[in-house]
């Protein structure tokens, strides 16, 4: 059974097992970060609408878990397979965005766990343990999803970029036209 080779149904299975781990592992982190709060008497209520990056988090969330969705069920269909552009694309778009999002979530986590003492922010997990507990869960899951579509990514390219023919050296061009 080959992998990159002729046996594009193997490329394809394993294309849709990752599309299919994507979904739950986007869900999972989505319902986590739009659930995640928590109440201290000293300094109020800590929620996912404080932090304008969760909110860019739950909406890339929400677009990777739709698309990994729609594009496994296309995947299936005989006439949309044959756009390996337009997967390659999206692929590609959803995978940048879904590092943006690790990137982000890092960098909450670092300023709730260590603070910014230089604009009088101070850390907020010795006040919101459980908060920071859940954000870590949510970035573990989501960079699971992020390698996920690291490979489709590749995946996708190795599909587009096998239909061409690979390019001519220059000399080899030269011999050709002698």
């Amino acid at each position: 059974m080959m992998i990159l080779g002729e046996n594009v149904n193997t490329l394809k299975v394993i294309d849709s097992s990752l599309r299919l781990i994507v979904i739950p592992l986007s869900i999972a982190s989505l319902w986590l970060t739009l659930t995640n709060y928590q109440d201290n008497d000293t300094y109020g209520k800590l929620e996912f609408n404080n932090l304008k990056g969760l909110k860019f988090f739950v909406s890339i969330s929400a677009i990777s878990a739709g698309y990994a969705l729609i594009a496994v069920v296309s995947s299936w269909v005989k006439n949309l397979m044959n756009k390996a552009w337009i997967f390659f694309v999206c692929d590609q778009v959803v995978a940048y965005l879904m590092v943006a999002c690790v990137g982000s979530m890092g960098d909450i986590l670092y300023l709730v766990y260590n603070g910014n003492q230089k604009v009088t922010w101070s850390e907020a997990c010795s006040s919101y343990g459980r908060f920071c507990a859940r954000l870590n869960l949510i970035l573990v899951l989501h960079f699971i999803a992020t390698i996920c579509f690291f490979a489709l990514s590749l995946i996708s390219s190795f599909r587009v970029f096998t239909r061409f023919e690979p390019p001519i050296s220059s000399k080899e061009a030269e011999n050709e036209t002698t």
